[in-house]
């Protein structure tokens, strides 16, 4: 088990969100489903610890959020996708953050994603420059290369290409397999083709 979370509860001031929510996320793909409103991305903010439960615990292979913060997060990688961050950053400093931050960090899959993203034309501009599809593939490819215990994939499929969704469906074929690394995709419908080790449903 990569990653276990007991009893979350999440409320916004309006309502309640999540209460005594319990999942187990075993390595390969787990598949985060639900409608509009139901906290998909709610839920990856607080797996990611960047979000304060109200009540709960969370460990990525017995690291405590609670006790460990700053040990736990090096094993989760997370970028919001519709954040401004690094926009003044160019992709290749991006991930030179990024391989800074990740001791797993992999030069090689971060080639294979350049090249299957067609990003080597971006590398130079900064990210605020970039379309909202060409950003999307600078955060996956750098989830892909981090190595992280625990990458976080908010609707990866939004905004790109066909060429480049059937690149990332191919990575998260080989991610499925992965004996360590857990993947947790959340969107509208399951990765087409992609074997499942689990999926959370929020419902409709």
């Amino acid at each position: 088990m990569v990653l276990q979370a007991e009893g979350l509860r999440f409320c916004y001031p309006e309502r309640e969100l999540f209460a005594g929510l319990s999942v187990a996320i075993s390595p390969g793909v787990t598949f985060v489903h639900g409608g509009d409103g139901r906290g998909k991305t709610t839920l990856l903010r607080l797996l990611a610890g960047q979000l304060p439960a109200a009540a709960g615990s969370l460990k990525i292979n017995s690291v405590s959020l609670q006790d460990q913060a700053a040990d736990y997060r090096r094993q989760v990688f997370w970028t919001e996708p519709r954040t401004e961050a690094f926009d003044q950053m160019t992709p290749a400093h991006y991930f030179d953050v990024q391989r800074r931050a990740y001791a797993g960090f992999d030069d090689g899959v971060l080639a294979t994603c350049v090249d299957g993203l067609a990003l080597a034309p971006e590398l130079t501009k900064q990210i605020f420059m970039l379309s909202t599809g060409s950003k999307r593939k600078v955060w996956l490819a750098a989830a892909f290369a981090s190595g992280a215990a625990l990458t976080l994939l908010d609707m990866p499929f939004a905004a790109l290409d066909k060429a480049s969704i059937g690149f990332v469906l191919a990575l998260l074929e080989d991610a499925a397999a992965h004996p360590l690394r857990a993947f947790v995709v959340a969107d509208y419908a399951a990765p087409a083709g992609v074997p499942l080790a689990g999926v959370i449903d929020l419902g409709d």
